[in-house]
């Protein structure tokens, strides 16, 4: 990868970092826009996979999903220039708010204003989710994991570690008998 790719990569996840509101999953159309659409730096079929293995893994999915593709683009330097560009962003943004928090902790416009970004957030989030789902092909066999899975979490408290590694197990005992 020549320094141009690696300023590319970096000024992509920056714009990601940047105008992404609503965290990692706000970001999936973003990112895949960018890295599938645009610079074709991953397939479709790629993207859903790295989707799944970042949410799986430890961290931040915003990191984790930028390390992978960076990873795939020149390894550790490609991994470190993607990264940072998406953490940058966010750490400058958080280190603004905290310099001025107290200025505007009781003022109601920004008060107002955080009101009504919650629920486009939502929106955000809810977008990547059912564009997932339609990739994943989900049918009349399979749509009740997630659905079990999303309630059991959030009726029952159940952690989303449990889920992955009974999905996991379940997908693992499915494949030994079904193939």
């Amino acid at each position: 990868m020549n320094n141009k790719l690696y300023w590319e990569s970096f000024r992509t996840f920056f714009k990601i970092g940047m105008f992404t509101l609503g965290g990692g999953y706000a970001m999936i159309p973003i990112i895949e826009e960018e890295v599938v659409n645009r610079h074709k730096w991953v397939r479709k079929e790629e993207m859903l996979d790295l989707i799944a293995i970042a949410q799986s893994c430890p961290g931040v999915f915003a990191i984790n999903i930028a390390i992978f593709i960076g990873y795939k683009l020149n390894k550790v330097r490609g991994a470190i220039a993607t990264t940072l560009g998406t953490a940058l962003p966010s750490f400058m943004i958080i280190l603004i708010i905290a310099m001025f928090f107290k200025q505007f902790e009781d003022n109601a416009v920004v008060a107002a204003m955080f009101r009504g970004i919650r629920p486009a957030v939502v929106a955000l989030i809810a977008v990547p989710t059912f564009n997932l789902g339609r990739r994943a092909e989900l049918n009349k066999f399979t749509i009740w994991i997630p659905v079990i899975s999303a309630l059991a979490i959030w009726a029952l408290g159940v952690s989303p570690i449990w889920i992955i590694i009974v999905a996991g197990i379940g997908g693992y005992i499915y494949g030994r008998i079904a193939l």
